[in-house]
C-alpha cells in the first residue's frame, strides 16, 4: 500500500471537511447524489469520447499502481548484473544460457538472451531501448486518462451548477424546491473541482513519476547487459551500473 497516496487524499479531505465544521456546517451539505451523478458520470462520458476502450481499460489498471507500493529490487538487479558479468569474463557469454531460467526479471532474462544468441551490439541496444520506450510510452497513456479527466471534471461541474439554477429559476414559485436546487448547484461544483486536484490530477501525477522510476530500472538493465556484452570488468560494471540507479542501489555484495 502506498501510505504517500492514502495519506495525502485522507489529508486533503479531512482538512477540507474540517473547514467546513468550523465555519458552522456539516458534512450532510455536501453529499448530494444528483451533484455526484453528473460530475461523475459527466466526466467519465467524456474520457470515454476522448478515448479508445482499450487506453481507458489500462488506465484504470495504471490506477492500482496509485493506491500500490512496489519495493525497490535495484539491490538484487544490480548484485545479479555483477554475477552475470563475472560468469561471462570467466566462462564466456555462452555460460549465461545455465543463468536464464534463474532470472525472475522478464526483460533482464530477455536483453540476457539477446547476447547469449550472439546478437550484435548494436541491434540489442536498439531493441532493447525500442522496448523500453514502447512500454514507457504505451502506459503513460494511463496518465493522460487521469490528466483529461482532471480538466473535465471542474468544467462538468460547473454544467452541474448551471443545470441546478435552471432547476432552481423553474421553482421559483415553489420554495420547497429551491433548497435542493441551489444544493446541487454549489456541490457540484465542488465535487467538479475537488475531485480534479485531489483525485484525478494527483493520480496523473504519480503514475508518471512511478512509470519514469520503471523506465529508469530498465535503462540500468540494458546498460549493465550491454556493458557485459562489451566484456566490461564486473567491478567498474558494478559503479557504472550503480550510476545509472542515482545513488539508489546500494553496493552489490562481494563474493
Amino acid at each position: 500500500m502506498d501510505i504517500t497516496t492514502i495519506a495525502g487524499i485522507v489529508v486533503a479531505i479531512g482538512f477540507i471537511l474540517g473547514g467546513q465544521l468550523l465555519e458552522g456546517g456539516h458534512v450532510g451539505s455536501i453529499v448530494q447524489g444528483t451533484a455526484a451523478l453528473i460530475v461523475f458520470g459527466g466526466t467519465f462520458g467524456a474520457v470515454l469520447v476522448s478515448f479508445p476502450l482499450k487506453d481507458v481499460k489500462r488506465g484504470l489498471q495504471l490506477a492500482a499502481m496509485v493506491l500500490r507500493e512496489k519495493k525497490s529490487d535495484l539491490d538484487q538487479i544490480v548484485q545479479q548484473i555483477v554475477e552475470l558479468a563475472g560468469v561471462a569474463r570467466r566462462d564466456g557469454v555462452l555460460a549465461l544460457e545455465q543463468r536464464l531460467p534463474a532470472l525472475q526479471d522478464d526483460f533482464l532474462k530477455r536483453s540476457v538472451g539477446f547476447i547469449v544468441d550472439g546478437v550484435d551490439a548494436i541491434v540489442t541496444r536498439d531493441a532493447l531501448e525500442t522496448e523500453i520506450m514502447h512500454h514507457f510510452e504505451g502506459d503513460t497513456v494511463g496518465a493522460k486518462i487521469f490528466e483529461s479527466a482532471g480538466g473535465y471534471a471542474p468544467t462538468v461541474g460547473i454544467l452541474g451548477a448551471v443545470l441546478g439554477l435552471i432547476h432552481v429559476m423553474e421553482n421559483l414559485n415553489d420554495p420547497s424546491k429551491l433548497g435542493g436546487g441551489i444544493a446541487v448547484a454549489f456541490v457540484a461544483t465542488v465535487y467538479g473541482v475537488g475531485s480534479a486536484n485531489i483525485l484525478f490530477l494527483p493520480f496523473a501525477t504519480k503514475i508518471k513519476r512511478k512509470l519514469g522510476l520503471e523506465k529508469e530500472r530498465r535503462i540500468l538493465i540494458a546498460e549493465g547487459v550491454l556493458s557485459i556484452q562489451a566484456g566490461l570488468n564486473p567491478r567498474v560494471l558494478e559503479e557504472k551500473i550503480r550510476a545509472y540507479a542515482g545513488g539508489r542501489a546500494p553496493a552489490a555484495k562481494k563474493g
